[in-house]
């Protein structure tokens, strides 16, 4: 017959397992009760969504750490102290991020239509925006051909940056070896790393100045002054990529006879492709905003140009940049708000697709990994 008889001695045995342990239920608890007084907190000192999560965050990080410190011990309560920190610290981070996609979300949905992605500015006059205030019909003029400039002025400015970065990295980590002329374009390198961008916008006028004369304005000269600005992105993170591929893989392409540059080439950058795309990316995103080398070197143009040798081009930045400080009606500046907010979304969703096209990009070039 079955055994019934209590098993009294293993029930003890848990519960001496469980005792010293908070359970699960009071984290969660703790949290709540903090977010509790956090908003009682926030309501003496004037309510506010700011206010209400510092509240709540320093209240939980000290509830938690002394409840854990008085039920598991001083060491259990350092490490929750320090867990939670860092928990909240990554939660802060996150509070302007959320912050700015909110507002920009907010205020330039309503601008995003076909007109505006499809329509540039030509035409748009004061009496246009004052007319659509007065009969409230939607706002007209929109982004394209800064979109267009955009486009084509990074993609220009990738096309100059990411050979010129590539190569040079892959001299200082393969052939340089640490020489004296290795390192003299280490220390270039991090010297260009921070310039400003409106030094890198009148390096490129000066430059095209002398060679076109003073009146050159285009999309190629800001190209050139973006890739002023991308080269030292690309070489830092291309040259970190190559340096983290183990030797060894080097050494085995030697071992049969590979010669050095096919080994680079065919072995040193599919291994750190995924890498390299990430930083040319990063490269990317830190040039597409900017403003003032665009204002000096390719001006602004409310028509569509396609061609970057010829002519003003505007680009999103300094599309944004007009609207704000030059509303095309100074008597009704609601629209060319509306249009500075929608243009900033729009902005913000091409730096997504490129994070994102970056990905796809690492990972259809990325060795294939076996079983």
């Amino acid at each position: 017959m079955p055994d019934k008889t209590p098993k009294a001695p293993l029930a003890r045995k848990r519960n001496s397992l469980a005792k010293g342990h908070l359970p699960r239920f009071a984290v969660p608890a703790i949290a709540a009760g903090s977010l509790v007084l956090g908003a009682a907190a926030s309501t003496l000192t004037g309510f506010s969504v700011a206010s209400l999560a510092i509240y709540t965050a320093v209240i939980f990080v000290v509830a938690a750490a002394v409840t854990t410190t008085a039920v598991e011990g001083p060491r259990r309560g350092k490490n929750a102290l320090a867990t939670y920190l860092v928990y909240g610290a990554f939660l802060l981070a996150l509070i302007p991020l959320a912050s700015v996609l909110f507002t920009v979300l907010q205020k330039g949905l309503p601008g995003i239509n076909m007109h505006f992605l499809f329509h540039s500015m030509n035409g748009i006059t004061g009496a246009v925006d004052n007319a659509s205030v007065e009969n409230g019909t939607p706002v007209l003029g929109g982004a394209y051909h800064a979109v267009i400039g955009t486009l084509l002025i990074t993609l220009w400015a990738t096309v100059i940056s990411v050979p010129v970065g590539m190569l040079t990295a892959i001299y200082l980590v393969e052939y340089g070896k640490n020489g004296p002329l290795a390192r003299a374009i280490t220390f270039f390198v991090d010297v260009m790393t921070g310039i400003p961008s409106i030094v890198a916008g009148l390096f490129a006028t000066a430059l095209f100045a002398v060679l076109l004369g003073p009146t050159a304005r285009m999309g190629i000269v800001a190209a050139v002054a973006l890739s002023v600005l991308m080269i030292p992105t690309v070489v830092r993170s291309t040259e970190e990529m190559l340096k983290i591929v183990p030797n060894e893989l080097r050494e085995a392409a030697y071992a049969l006879g590979v010669r050095k540059w096919r080994t680079v080439v065919k072995v040193v950058i599919p291994t750190a492709i995924s890498g390299i795309a990430s930083g040319v990316t990063l490269a990317i995103a830190r040039v597409i905003g900017e403003t003032a080398p665009i204002l000096v070197t390719a001006g602004l143009a409310n028509n569509i140009n396609v061609n970057v040798f010829g002519n003003w081009m505007a680009t999103l930045p300094t599309f944004i940049y007009y609207q704000i400080l030059a509303p095309t009606s100074p008597t009704n500046v609601d629209p060319s708000i509306q249009r500075a907010w929608a243009a900033a979304l729009l902005l913000i969703a091409m730096v997504m697709v490129l994070n994102l096209g970056a990905r796809l990009v690492a990972g259809l070039f990325a060795p294939k990994k076996g079983r």
